[in-house]
């Protein structure tokens, strides 16, 4: 599909620098840039590549004021980033989407399909299910009995959604994830044995949810795992059962949050970061990649990172001594040897 300078800047409401009749066809990093792609700069430190770029057209902030020509027409917007993404989701929605029903699909006669779907491929529905219209099931998902799906959702393949589900509208499951399986609730009942805990309860996944690629979000034992609106969740995370997600949060690749823990909304929490169960997380936290989470976070727009977790701040302190450890254990080594040749090598003198 192919778009004017004109049309992008009309839908951006940006303003035009440079023949408004260039036309592009594809996207293309500004260092890779080729005639008909359209490329963004947002970060300064890449302001160099708009001098050399081949891409025809360049999204740039209102702000930017080039030091040298420029070649390619260029577009003022308040915030390039936000404006390329916005182009993204433009091109994502036009490409055409697969329709109907395939033959292969087993739809159990009790579920619902609602208007306009797509079933992929060897999909299974089970009984009582409820899919809202405008729905893209891809092919070998399996949908267990009870679920509610609702309106303009996509569950891409190999997804496995377990009974008694409830997903919002706008909901987006990427490939290969599970949702609704067992938590991991085992009671020992000797030294060496363990009996399972029915886990009786259900997942619960509000509106405009996203879930990468073979994560697992556990069903729990009563009540509700619960992901409110719009998180956004990586690749492979874990989600313990009864664990509760905030609005607008986001958890990124190889994360892990133990069971019953509640995370608040508008947190950001990087890679390989892991939750204790039980705890609660306040509003607007931020936790650096790989830390380690073995209690409460009380404080509202905290910054930590580490294990276990501490102020940023404090950190990047700590981390200094952190490299000094070495060398100041040498000092100290040298600092006790010359403690004994002035105290311990010296022979006790006696008294008559």
């Amino acid at each position: 599909m192919e778009f004017t300078a004109a049309v992008i800047a009309g839908f951006l409401q940006g303003e035009i620098v440079g023949n408004p009749e260039t036309k592009v066809n594809t996207i293309a990093k500004i260092e890779e840039g080729h005639p008909g792609a359209l490329s963004f700069l947002a970060n300064p430190k890449y302001e160099h590549h708009i001098y050399e770029t081949g891409s025809s057209i360049v999204l740039v902030n209102k702000s930017f004021v080039p030091t040298s020509a420029v070649k390619a027409t260029m577009i003022r917007v308040d915030d390039a980033y936000k404006a390329f993404a916005s182009l993204l989701l433009l091109v994502e929605q036009s490409k055409p989407k697969k329709k109907g029903i395939h033959p292969t699909a087993i739809i159990e006669p009790s579920a619902k399909i609602g208007d306009n779907p797509y079933i992929g491929a060897y999909t299974y529905i089970g009984e009582n299910v409820v899919i809202g219209k405008n729905a893209s099931i891809y092919p070998q998902v399996f949908i267990g009995d009870n679920v509610r799906i609702s309106d303009d959702c996509t569950l891409f393949s190999g997804v496995k959604v377990y009974s008694d589900t409830v997903m919002g509208n706008k909901c987006t499951i990427h490939a290969g994830t599970v949702i609704g399986a067992d938590g991991f609730g085992f009671a020992p009942q000797s030294q060496d044995e363990f009996i399972k805990i029915p886990q009786l309860g259900n997942v619960i996944i509000e509106d405009h949810v996203e879930i990468g690629a073979n994560s697992t979000i556990d069903r729990a034992t009563m009540g509700s795992t619960i992901i409110r609106k719009g998180v956004k969740l990586d690749n492979l995370i874990q989600v313990g059962h009864n664990v509760e997600i905030g609005e607008n949060t986001v958890i990124a690749a190889q994360s892990g949050v133990s069971g019953s823990t509640k995370i608040g909304k508008n947190c950001m929490i990087g890679g390989q970061v892991g939750f204790a169960g039980h705890l609660k997380v306040a509003d607007g936290t931020k936790i650096g990649a790989q830390s380690g989470i073995p209690g409460d976070v009380k404080n509202e727009n905290s910054v930590i990172i580490g294990y276990p977790a501490i102020d940023l701040k404090q950190f990047m302190r700590s981390s200094v001594l952190f490299k000094r450890l070495p060398d100041m254990s040498q000092k100290i080594d040298t600092l006790e040897k010359k403690l004994k040749e002035i105290t311990g090598d010296k022979p006790t003198k006696q008294t008559t």
